[in-house]
């Protein structure tokens, strides 16, 4: 009797912990077919979408000490001043990208690279290999046995001895020549990012470039062994008016995050924040709406739609909280905007590569720009008017309005939050 009654246990057990593992997969499935769905749905749009040539607010340029600053909201006039300085290189070019497209722009920059290479110039390249799976192997072949190149590997080699130290992508985009002239932002290398994308970047000329050096050098080493590593440079002054924040995934350091908290504890008049996905941790969404409720202007300017739909309907999840809080939500619409920039109380101001999601802030390679500097924050201040003349503007009612169906999509996308 004690043996039927153990046995009949034992099965009601196994039975719960089966109904428990299905009801787990389920669930754990949700978010992953709603994922699926709003991709094969958009991919399925994308293909009548009209290209709609992005606004240009313009060219801004300041000084602050010994560094000239130069705003770009264009990505042709970006380029073209990144390949002249490339041109110009006399010692060294560090340059790191993610996405780099094999078309017109993307192969002037190999031919500008192997030129240099050519001359003397000391040339290393980083590019990330997720980014540009699409790309022909053969389009990279072009660089001149001169050019130093290392493609950061999908997964890396010791992903095993530290899961996050190996698997951040390398999303940060730089250029610095001969420690003198830097250039770092939201622009990927591509010609359909220079007229079709709002992006920003940022060039610096004077001494913060050693920062922007060092960022690339940093990574460059880290997947090398002498006597292929970059050698350490001085630099030119001990802290420099623009400060650079880079996330290094290999070393486990991420000032960046840090970076956004502090400056939001410190806002007292006005947060401005433009970025392309947004999809924040929980600490910066209460420093917003910490913000709000001291009478802080805080606004959040996102595409409208951008190009990773999944990752819209996350960041509409937070819309309700914030617009409840009385942050004002601006929703681009005249193309895709991807760049990546704040500024706060007409003093503190960033221009870089990391977007506040989860992936950015916490697993990849990431390259911002901090000034505290009321000059530069003018000059930002006049890009987000200028980008919010394209915007439309939601209020909290409007909001709640929305379809039930679409309030469904975005609560089983919750989960997917700490991997977008």
């Amino acid at each position: 009797m004690i043996s039927l009654r153990r046995t009949s246990r034992e099965l009601t057990a196994r039975h719960v912990l089966k109904v428990a593992g299905i009801t787990a997969a389920a669930a754990a499935a949700v978010p992953v077919l709603a994922a699926a769905g709003l991709a094969g749905a958009d991919w399925f749009m994308y293909n009548d979408r009209e290209k709609r040539q992005a606004p240009d607010p313009g060219t801004f340029h300041t000084t602050l000490d010994e560094s000239e600053l130069t705003i770009y909201t264009s990505g042709e006039q970006l380029y073209e001043d990144m390949l002249d300085a490339i041109h110009g290189a006399e010692h060294s070019i560090l340059m790191e990208t993610y996405i780099w497209k094999a078309d017109e722009i993307g192969q002037r920059f190999i031919d500008a690279l192997n030129q240099a290479a050519e001359r003397g110039v000391q040339v290393y390249v980083l590019f990330d290999g997720f980014a540009n799976l699409v790309v022909p192997r053969s389009f990279y072949r072009q660089f001149s046995d001169r050019v130093r190149v290392i493609r950061l590997p999908v997964i890396g080699l010791r992903f095993w001895k530290g899961p996050i130290r190996h698997t951040g992508l390398n999303h940060s985009k730089i250029l610095a020549v001969d420690n003198e002239i830097g250039f770092v932002g939201g622009y990927n290398i591509g010609s359909h990012y220079a007229k079709y994308w709002r992006d920003t970047h940022l060039r610096e000329i004077g001494p913060g470039v050693w920062d922007m050096q060092h960022s690339v050098a940093q990574l460059w080493n880290e997947m090398t062994k002498p006597p292929n590593q970059i050698p350490w440079e001085p630099p030119r002054t001990w802290q420099p008016e623009v400060e650079v924040n880079a996330n290094l995934p290999v070393q486990l350091v991420y000032p960046i995050r840090q970076m956004y908290l502090h400056a939001i504890d410190r806002a007292s008049e006005h947060i401005w924040v433009t970025t392309p996905y947004f999809i924040p941790d929980q600490q910066i969404v209460e420093g917003l709406i910490a913000a709000a409720d001291r009478g802080v202007d805080v606004r959040v300017m996102v595409p409208k739609n951008s190009n990773h739909i999944v990752a819209d309907w996350a960041s509409r999840g937070f819309y309700g909280q914030l617009l409840d809080a009385g942050i004002t939500l601006l929703l681009y619409k005249s193309s895709m905007i991807h760049a990546k920039t704040a500024t706060i109380d007409g003093e503190w101001s960033t221009v870089g590569t990391a977007n506040i999601d989860r992936l950015s802030l916490s697993y990849n390679y990431e390259t911002n720009v901090e000034i505290i500097d009321p000059r530069f924050a003018a000059e930002l201040e006049k890009v987000f008017l200028a980008d919010a003349e394209h915007c439309e503007v939601i209020d909290s009612a409007q909001w709640r309005e929305r379809h039930p169906m679409a309030r469904v999509v975005e609560h089983a996308l919750k989960p997917l939050r700490p991997l977008l």
